[in-house]
């Protein structure tokens, strides 16, 4: 049987492009979609007979595609189906891409396939920056102490209590744009200044930790029963220290880890309670040695570690996606090592 697996992600998805590629050459089938080209430039249906039998089927600019024989789907970064030009009007403009989100969203959930890292309702959930942390403190972790508020008061209060020593981040989005503005957050310290404006809090939720110091921080990437560790040596580069998503890849060497068994299990643990398949955990590893987690992205990117370190996750996702791993996630096979 041919394995059929349709790619859920934006057009701009590099790590995809490159699983698809490698996808194809094992013998797959692969179409790679952007939900945000449904309904200016795709088609979507769905049929159902009155003996409960359906029918759904997506059309794209250069082919169609029966839904029903898919065997697997990778749920990457898609983005939002995007109204046709020809609406013009905003408030129709936003009730088309309400409906045309949610039709598209009960049809990705209403099919019968392998979905990696999981369905897109789970993936939403795991997503999900309370729940996750207090999950990973379920199965071992420590996390550190967590403030998520409106109220600038509790903030106050976190502040005396780690001596000032505390940062903020987003809840979900490090980047927004409208039109041809927007702007891009990661971690930040709170300095006194930033004390004198704590009211504005009081108009969007923000994620205050203390400052957990570092020797490392490790990117585990959970890939169905299989664990791949780096260590990202995130302080050899001033502008890294404080959040390695600056990327300042030439500063900031990249080595593959050897995690302790038990921390290896706690990662399977987390991803199978969040009911997913594939994930991105960050820790730290503090100067005396312990792991502390910060969080797990569903959908994290993986390629760059792959590309600095060898380790072979694209081929753990293709066997993954293509049903050659399908261990429970508590299963004890692991990679965390060269």
């Amino acid at each position: 049987m041919v394995a059929r697996i349709l790619m859920l992600t934006r057009d701009d998805d590099v790590p995809a492009r490159h699983l698809g590629s490698m996808l194809t050459a094992r013998g797959a089938e692969v179409v790679v979609f952007d939900p945000g080209g449904f309904p200016t430039s795709a088609k979507l249906s769905a049929t159902l007979a009155s003996d409960g039998t359906i029918r759904r089927r997506l059309v794209t600019a250069d082919r169609a595609v029966d839904l029903e024989t898919l065997t697997a789907v990778w749920f990457g970064r898609p983005s939002q189906p995007t109204p046709h030009p020809e609406v013009v009007d905003p408030i129709m403009r936003t009730y088309v891409r309400h409906e045309s989100t949610a039709f598209a969203d009960d049809l990705w959930s209403s099919l019968r396939y392998r979905a990696v890292p999981a369905r897109a309702e789970v993936v939403r959930s795991a997503g999900h920056k309370l729940s996750q942390l207090v999950v990973a403190s379920q199965v071992g972790f420590e996390i550190p102490p967590t403030l998520i508020t409106t109220d600038p008061d509790e903030l106050l209060d976190f502040y005396c209590t780690h001596d000032g020593k505390i940062v903020t981040k987003v809840i979900e989005q490090l980047s927004f744009h409208h039109q041809d503005e927007g702007f891009f957050r990661l971690t930040e310290l709170v300095s006194t200044r930033d004390l004198g404006y704590a009211n504005a809090l009081r108009l969007c939720p923000v994620i205050v930790q203390p400052y957990v110091s570092k020797a490392f921080e490790v990117r585990v990437t959970v890939v169905g029963s299989r664990v791949f560790a780096v260590e990202i040596h995130s302080q050899a580069s001033n502008r890294a220290r404080l959040d390695w998503r600056s990327y300042d890849l030439h500063s900031t060497p990249h080595r593959v880890h050897r995690l302790p068994d038990a921390v290896a299990a706690r990662c399977l643990r987390l991803v199978e309670q969040l009911g997913l398949c594939y994930g991105a955990i960050d820790l730290i590893v503090t100067p005396d040695g312990r792991y502390v987690f910060l969080e797990i992205n569903p959908t994290g990117q993986y390629l760059w570690l792959e590309e600095a370190t060898g380790l072979p996750i694209s081929e753990a996702l293709c066997d993954l996606l293509l049903g050659h791993d399908l261990v429970p996630a508590h299963a004890s096979s692991r990679e965390h090592a060269a």
